[in-house]
Parts: C-alpha cells; structure tokens; sequence
C-alpha cells in the first residue's frame, strides 16, 4: 500500500511540475507595451498625431491595441485622414512564435510573424505572412525598438512585388499612463 502511495506522490508532484512549466507568461517580452501612448508619425499619409492602449484581453489570451491617428491636410493629401487600426497578438504555442493580425480603417488586413526578437527583448520585427486587399506579392515589415522606459519607436515598411522595403510610415510613441496589465 505505501508503494501505491509513493508513486501516486511522484506522479502528482510530475504533473504539478509541466503545470508550472505550461504556466510560463508568454506575455513577458511584451508587457512593456500594456497601457496608454501617445504619439506622432510621419510617412506616406504626411505627419500625424495618435493616441494607442494595449491591454491583455479575452482571458490574457490576446494582446490588443487599438490606435486612432489624425494625418494634417498636405500636398499630396490635401484632406488629410484618418487612420484607424485594431490589433490583436496572439502566441502561436506550435510555431513558438507571436503573431500579429491588423485591421486599418483602410480596409487592408495584415498577418504579420515575428521574425526576431532581440536578447534584450528592446527590438522586435515582424514580417508579412498575408496582406489583403494589396496586389499580390506585396509584403510588409514591422520593427518596434524600445528607447527607454516610456518610449517607443516603430516602423512600417513595404515592398511591392520583386522589390525592396521601402519606409511607409514611423512612429514614435510615449507613454502618458502606468501600465495596466489586464482590460475585459
């Protein structure tokens, strides 16, 4: 009977182990991000000024942002626009890998990967996997680089079919708020 016991006690204290081990926040590299920025770009719309929060939702499964830029009237966008965009990360848990779905008020949808992240976890770039409502073959590039505590600067870039990647737009991004960590 104390035999029964014993490996009953050793299979318990296994399974509690890979529990632990399943446990692991997948959202540590990007926890800075988690609250509200605002920010100014410039690029092929012109120069613009935006507000963003990232939150953890739907039980942390996702992390999500939402962003609303306002470009100024210039010469070759003499209304100037607005640029609306919901995103939403997700952990691939097979490939090991964070993956990006975007949606602008433009109407395109970008499927983006993480191509690399670096040691620091300050630099992270995501490259296309799909872009709707683009001619095909066009591919699309996303770099976020951690200056310091409360800034951040991040980078689109595209490139048409056989060609290289061209800047779209960079932003620059500060933090106005402490981190939140969790939004339902």
């Amino acid at each position: 009977m104390t035999h029964k016991i014993i490996i009953f006690l050793l299979f318990i204290s296994a399974a509690y182990g890979q529990i632990q081990k399943e446990k692991t926040d997948i959202w540590q590299p990007l926890r800075y991000f988690l609250g509200k920025w605002e920010g100014y770009g410039s690029g092929k719309a012109g120069y613009g000024k935006g507000e963003r929060e990232y939150a953890l939702v739907l039980n942390d499964q996702y992390l999500y942002y939402s962003d609303r830029t306002v470009f100024k009237p210039q010469e070759n966008n003499p209304t100037g626009e607005l640029h609306e965009e919901w995103t939403i990360f997700s952990f691939d848990r097979l490939r090991k890998k964070f993956i990006i779905r975007q949606f602008n008020s433009e109407g395109f949808i970008n499927r983006l990967v993480m191509k690399e992240m670096s040691p620091d976890t300050a630099t992270f770039v995501f490259v296309s996997e799909r872009m709707e409502n683009l001619p095909k073959g066009f591919r699309g590039r996303l770099t976020y680089i951690i200056q310091n505590e409360n800034e951040f600067t991040e980078k689109f870039e595209l490139a048409p079919p056989g060609q290289d990647f061209q800047q779209f737009i960079k932003n620059y991004w500060k933090r106005t708020n402490a981190k939140n960590t969790t939004k339902q």
